[in-house]
Order: structure tokens, then sequence, then C-alpha cells
């Protein structure tokens, strides 16, 4: 058996604890269900998600792509010269 350390915040394991008993479970066993999970599935069974809205810098950088776009305007004539551009 192994031994894993996990440091958080008190009132993040304190929230924790408090859901993982609402399932009449301590953290210990939701620990280990979540690598019995991870091996199992081999994957991280974790749901990240994210602001689909971008960045003010985003935002700004993809207008500036689209007016390119929109013009034509090509920086090479054609594939040869983006690769010589880049090394490659």
């Amino acid at each position: 058996m192994a031994t894993v350390t996990v440091r958080v915040d008190d009132a993040t394991k304190r929230e924790a604890s408090d859901i993982a008993e609402d399932f009449g479970l301590d953290l210990s066993s939701v620990t280990r269900a979540f690598y019995r999970q991870m091996v199992r599935e081999r994957r991280i069974p974790l749901n990240f998600s994210y602001n689909p809205e971008p960045t003010a810098d985003t935002a700004n950088a993809l207008q500036q792509a689209e007016t390119i776009a929109q013009s034509d305007r090509r920086r090479f004539g054609d594939a040869d010269e983006m690769f010589a551009s880049l090394g490659i």
C-alpha cells in the first residue's frame, strides 16, 4: 500500500468532505475511487470547462485575422514561400 498526501486549503477540504459524506463516503474512499476509475478507463475522469467568450486581446486578434482573410491579402505567393520563411 502507498500513501498519497494532498495539500488543499481548509475550506475546500471541508466542502469536499461534506459532499463525500452526503454520499456516505470519506475523502480517502473518494480518492481511491478516482484512482481506480482513472486506471480502469485509462483517462483522467474530469470535465474541464472554460469561459467560451474570448478575452479582449483574443477577440481583437480574431477580428484582425478575419479582416485579413476577407481582404484576400496574402503574405506569401505559395506554400513554398511560406515554408521557406519558416526555415522548413
